[in-house]
């Protein structure tokens, strides 16, 4: 099956991005724009049919595109961000699944969710219930999911920004994770822990390649000795806003 993925390039305002977790350090747009190319390339090189949405100039957050939707098969669920200056992002990425022909559903009030928030392992589906999304979100995306055979696991999340700032799956559905920010490893059936908090992200390219950032070169290590491929991206700038590789992308299977 094809693999159709969803970008969105970084707006002039990035740098005021909002954080919750670290201290500001000064962004340079120029570099994160390189950055956010050598990214897309990466996708490309994987022969998958990137969709570039168009940037939300005035949305500082807005590159960070995992997060206004979760898609499962042939449905799109429109997200409700817990930070409400994020919610029109969801605009521009509602048009974009709809031009791609997905099913459309949207958390509504009092719920609120975050992309980011969403781990997807086999059929089960952990939703990061805390400043980003409730209970009352991780509750609406568990009913639009339970026609798939789904079954949604809340989890607490409270030292990282979102669930998926804290952990990531590799492709036998290992979760990794690095322990200072995670609250409970022992949610998940299979936990590995990882060296570098930058190590806990991987995007899935296929097979056992993985994205990862250049900032985990310890964590690519001990990969690669799992029998896993490792392709580095530099995302420096982005994580300078508790950005991570899988913040970046939406992929739709087709």
């Amino acid at each position: 099956m094809s693999v159709r993925v969803l970008v969105r390039p970084p707006g002039p305002r990035l740098a005021e991005g909002l954080l919750t977790h670290l201290e500001r350090r000064a962004v340079d747009l120029d570099v994160a724009l390189r950055q956010w190319l050598g990214y897309v390339d990466v996708l490309v090189a994987q022969g998958w049919d990137v969709v570039r949405v168009d940037a939300a100039d005035d949305c500082p957050d807005a590159v960070f595109v995992e997060d206004p939707v979760v898609v499962h098969r042939d449905l799109a669920v429109l997200a409700r961000s817990g930070a409400e200056g994020r919610r029109r992002e969801v605009d521009g990425v509602e048009a974009a699944v709809r031009a791609a022909g997905y099913r459309v559903e949207r958390i509504g009030a009092p719920g609120t969710l975050d992309g980011g928030d969403v781990l997807k392992v086999a059929d089960t589906v952990y939703v990061g219930t805390g400043a980003r999304t409730n209970a009352d979100g991780a509750r609406q995306l568990g009913g639009f999911l339970a026609p798939f055979g789904v079954t949604v696991v809340p989890v607490p999340v409270t030292k990282a920004l979102h669930l998926k700032s804290a952990v990531t799956a590799l492709p036998d559905g290992t979760v990794v994770g690095y322990p200072p920010v995670v609250d409970d490893p022992s949610v998940f059936p299979r936990f590995l822990p990882v060296p570098e908090e930058a190590g806990a992200h991987v995007v899935l390219l296929g097979g056992e390649r993985v994205l990862m950032s250049a900032g985990a070169p310890a964590t690519a290590e001990l990969f690669a000795g799992r029998g896993l491929e490792p392709v580095l991206v530099d995302i420096g700038e982005f994580e300078k806003l508790e950005g991570c590789v899988t913040c970046l992308s939406v992929r739709f299977r087709g």
